[in-house]
């Protein structure tokens, strides 16, 4: 992205998250990429990504989140894909910035139909109550891990139920997030 900003939507109604890492906009050829990892088992991208995502991380020059979260897919949907896309990128960036990945800490126990083509409302709607927290939760400071933000509704609701269980501060590490000026929904 050219620039950090924030967007009036944010301004107006901030997110329960508390910051957004996304060094890339969602059009090709990052699109097709994310299309090729998701779609088309080329695991081998998840570590692209994560290199991807480890240079604006390192430009922070703040703490690091004590432990970094994959968004969690529900078990159907794991047997459907094969794997969790999300994972795919985070284990490799875990270990390239020397933090834990905790795999078992949050569950996403409804099964939601897929993002895809629905409305911001909706997005919020399908995602309402679909994850819970398996075991106590030890670290204050995590990070989600993901491959793509559109409207911020998997964001929002995995952030309200981390911040429920005491964690102070969620960041949202994405590859790529959809343009908010070219997408018109409200944020997720």
């Amino acid at each position: 992205m050219p620039r950090p900003e924030i967007c009036g939507q944010c301004l107006r109604h901030p997110p329960a998250f508390d910051r957004v890492i996304a060094p890339f906009i969602y059009k090709p050829p990052v699109d097709r990429l994310i299309g090729q990892l998701k779609y088309n088992n080329r695991l081998a991208a998840g570590r692209t990504f994560a290199k991807f995502l480890e240079q604006p991380i390192e430009l922070l020059n703040e703490p690091l989140p004590e432990a970094l979260i994959a968004i969690p897919l529900h078990q159907q949907r794991i047997k459907q894909r094969g794997f969790n896309q999300s994972l795919e990128i985070a284990r490799p960036l875990a270990k390239r910035i020397h933090r834990p990945l905790l795999t078992n800490l949050v569950q996403r126990h409804k099964f939601t139909t897929p993002q895809t083509g629905l409305t911001g409302a909706a997005r919020r709607k399908n995602l309402r109550g679909a994850f819970s927290i398996t075991t106590p939760l030890a670290h204050r400071h995590l990070a989600l891990i993901d491959d793509v933000m559109t409207t911020g509704s998997t964001a929002q609701e995995l952030a309200i139920t981390l911040k429920k269980a005491g964690a102070a501060r969620v960041d949202i590490w994405v590859v790529t997030r959809v343009d908010s000026k070219a997408h018109k929904q409200p944020h997720r």
